[in-house]
């Protein structure tokens, strides 16, 4: 299973004159917290050997933690303020990296008094910010609540999500298997536009290339291949096809996965029906659901930017679940605010719902989703402006019917259809289960993309 970790340096703060003992009670408060949110998401690094506690305030000891920082390659930053703190070292150790930085401090207990002054946190975190402002440094920021509030917890792990999507990007390569469906000109892409503003490369792979992969797979009929076909025909009733072109779906899937680890790419966009029936004899919707499940995405009709869209998902939810990819198709019949989210057969196993039979035909999965609370989100642009549309929603029963699906409530369809049909998006959108609107707003501030808030009005249709 493919995923990435989140290194996190954690550089307390604290005023010069005030108290250490008092300083060192905060830190150790919420570093108990935050040590238990995500460990196995999360590379903690922290600067304990360099400074008194472990706790900022000489200028003089910032060159050192910006190099046990840089040596231990930190993809975040967080700046804990354990009272009024020193503005110019959180600055400096700020400015020194091109990271999602976090700033917060705990909720003051009391104001001073003549007899001892308290801590002013939120004070001394007003004027450091906007010194960071004025040294270009782009920072999150939990409102100033109780070490062991859940306002705290549930704002450190969405940083850890948000700073996570950002490493997750940062470099990412794309296998780009074909090339797009002649009809579906709305799947364009400017793939120098993409390394340009975000690091991202396109990889072009051949499907004849991979096709001849898969032939040899076939032939060779390895124990690898033999014991994934095996999984894979226990798992799905393969009885309306015949054996040898579910053996193609599995040597196919194989094959993909090899050719895009073989080209360091963790994420792909795919031509499905349009090309590989003609290669191979089958259109192997089902390759892309099994590649999701093992943590690398592929979107249908060679959709990059919704390849990148699951990316996004991917890493927003720490890798923990698989994503996929839906078109909107049509409304549910009864409830107005519900739609179908449904494609041929790609969707990841792992999501069915229990009480869903799973069929294969033509290579192409039969079975309905579980049920629970969804994000989806589009990431797509227009005249070289990238946006992000996002909005979350909960599944709800409905008609069945062909291939994989999931019908889908929200607050408002209206709004989101007059959303989705005035900005610069298509019918593919990413889905993953859990609720990431706060993450993903903040990953769009990060990346300079304009949000779409789905459930914020925007333009209007004629009635």
């Amino acid at each position: 299973m493919y995923k990435q970790t989140v290194v996190i340096g954690i550089a307390p703060v604290k005023r010069g004159f005030l108290s250490m003992e008092e300083a060192n009670r905060q830190k150790e408060k919420f570093m108990k917290v935050i040590s238990i949110i995500k460990p196995n998401a999360v590379k903690i690094v922290t600067v304990d050997d360099l400074c008194e506690n472990g706790i900022m305030w000489e200028l003089s000891k910032v060159p050192s933690v910006i190099q046990r920082f840089r040596d231990t390659n930190i993809d975040a930053l967080f700046i804990p303020f354990c009272d009024f703190g020193e503005e110019q070292v959180a600055a400096e150790i700020a400015r020194a990296f091109q990271v999602p930085t976090l700033i917060w401090g705990a909720r003051d207990e009391r104001p001073n008094t003549l007899e001892s002054r308290g801590r002013d946190t939120q004070c001394g975190m007003f004027a450091a910010t906007k010194v960071l402002k004025r040294y270009g440094v782009k920072y999150s920021y939990i409102f100033n609540c109780e070490t062991e509030s859940k306002q705290f917890r549930d704002g450190y792990e969405n940083f850890i999500r948000v700073a996570a999507v950002i490493k997750a990007l940062k470099g990412l390569r794309v296998a780009k298997i074909g090339e797009r469906p002649a009809p579906f000109l709305s799947v364009m892409t400017n793939d120098a536009n993409l390394m340009k503003h975000f690091g991202i490369t396109i990889v072009p792979l051949s499907p004849f290339k991979i096709t001849e992969t898969a032939k040899y797979i076939m032939k060779e009929e390895q124990a690898d291949f033999l014991d994934y076909y095996m999984d894979l025909t226990m798992r799905i009733d393969c009885s309306l096809m015949k054996d040898e072109d579910v053996k193609k779906a599995a040597a196919l899937k194989m094959a993909v996965k090899q050719h895009m680890e073989d080209n360091n790419c963790t994420a792909g966009a795919f031509e499905c029906w349009s090309a590989f029936p003609g290669l191979l004899g089958i259109c192997p919707c089902v390759a892309l659901g099994e590649l999701a499940d093992e943590g690398l995405p592929l979107s249908c009709e060679t959709d990059v930017n919704g390849a990148i869209s699951m990316a996004i998902l991917r890493a927003c939810n720490l890798y923990e679940a698989s994503e996929f990819l839906a078109d909107l198709t049509i409304r549910h019949p009864e409830n107005n605010n519900a739609e179908l989210l449904w494609h041929c057969g790609p969707f990841p196993y792992s999501l069915k719902a229990t009480d869903s039979k799973a069929t294969l035909i033509d290579a192409q999965e039969q079975f309905e989703l579980k049920q629970g609370n969804l994000t989806v989100c589009r990431f797509d642009d227009m005249d070289g402006m990238y946006h992000l549309f996002v909005g979350e929603g909960k599944t709800t029963q409905g008609p069945k019917t062909s291939g994989t699906y999931v019908w889908m409530e929200v607050d408002n369809w209206k709004c989101w259809e007059e959303k989705l049909m005035f900005g610069p998006y298509i019918h593919h959108l990413g889905v993953t289960y859990g609720n990431y609107l706060p993450v993903l707003r903040e990953v769009a501030r990060y990346l300079g993309l304009e949000f779409d808030n789905a459930h914020e009005q925007g333009v209007h249709s004629l009635s």
